[in-house]
């Protein structure tokens, strides 16, 4: 991963989010600047699982021109090694090991931050990779499962092996989405760690993201939620300070969710506008963070094309620059503003 660290400033990675973060999104998200690689929704590993066919279009029509990791999650450590042998195959960067998905569902299954309970399966399993992975291998790792202090064990987990670079999620699994982060134990990373560390967790905009670098000195970011309200978040941290950043304005974000939807509906073998719209408000709560609660309402309750767009174009039809960071009552953003001074 160190060869795809720009020399002159931080590296900035899009998270990977099931069901959120696929080839449409992707393709939408690089025209307005994009991160410097993309990496994959999670390619789920079972016995006898085949790579995901869906999954696998993120990789193989990935027309972006920017490199992209295959994230796998799993328990079993054969398995996932020769799910990772045979991702190899197509043309990807590296792969990444998901050791931070929340879900109690993925957790409930000792997978993802779920395996964080067991340093020494990870141990097992992080080894056995390194020897079966011949490029880039990383993993994406939470603090712990329950508490932070667990977070010097799985460290000297990471230290034993050779990995390529380790993303962090400064909160615990339990901690889900709803606390501030924890810079503390990034930076304790950094300087422990002989591979890159990337940073990740409330980088809502540029000023959250250059003090979350400064407050870690971590070799890059890696945004997730940020990145879908504000798609050109990206640009902004790369510009931030130069009078160069763009100040994106409602129709700019109207133009962002039109694009978006026609996007998606292209990739729908069936379209049925009842499905898509229910798929796209998925994506539009995090969206709508700063227009109001009446629109966030609305679109929360919004089952037709027709009233979908109707809330848009009312939300969005004055001209006005975007709120640069998502309401204090928001309940999809928690605990950033300890990142913006």
């Amino acid at each position: 991963m160190r060869d795809f660290i720009p020399v002159n400033r931080p590296a900035l990675v899009l998270a990977p989010m099931q069901c959120v973060t696929d080839l449409p999104f992707m393709r939408v998200i690089a025209k307005r600047g994009g991160p410097d690689w993309f990496v994959t929704e999670f390619f789920r590993v079972h016995e006898n699982a085949r790579p995901d066919r869906y999954i696998l279009r993120s990789i193989v029509e990935n027309q972006t021109g920017l490199p992209i990791f295959a994230q796998i999650i799993g328990s079993d450590a054969a398995e996932m090694c020769r799910v990772a042998r045979e991702l190899h195959q197509y043309p990807i960067a590296g792969i990444d090991l998901n050791l931070g998905c929340p879900s109690p569902t993925v957790c409930g299954k000792s997978a993802g931050g779920g395996l964080l309970r067991n340093p020494a399966a990870i141990d097992c399993m992080i080894g056995a990779l390194r020897d079966a992975i011949p490029g880039r291998f990383t993993v994406k790792t939470r603090l712990g499962y329950e508490n932070e202090q667990e977070f010097g064990q799985l460290l000297d987990v990471f230290r034993k092996h050779a990995i390529d670079g380790l993303t962090i999620h400064a909160r615990t699994v339990t901690d889900r989405y709803q606390t501030p982060v924890r810079p503390a134990f990034v930076q304790h990373a950094v300087a422990t760690l002989p591979c890159p560390v990337i940073a990740n967790g409330n980088v809502v905009n540029a000023q959250a993201g250059w003090n979350l670098l400064a407050k870690t000195k971590a070799a890059g970011l890696m945004i997730g939620r940020g990145a879908i309200r504000n798609p050109w978040i990206f640009e902004q941290i790369r510009h931030y300070g130069s009078g160069n950043s763009p100040v994106p304005t409602t129709h700019d974000l109207h133009e962002y969710i039109g694009d978006l939807y026609e996007e998606m509906a292209r990739e729908t073998k069936q379209f049925d506008e009842r499905l898509h719209v229910q798929r796209m408000k998925k994506t539009m709560l995090y969206i709508v963070q700063g227009l109001g609660e009446e629109t966030e309402q609305a679109m929360r309750r919004v089952a037709t094309a027709a009233d979908f767009f109707a809330i848009c174009q009312k939300a969005l039809e004055e001209k006005r620059d975007l709120p640069d960071v998502p309401p204090e009552s928001s309940k999809l953003f928690c605990g950033f503003h300890e990142l913006l001074s």
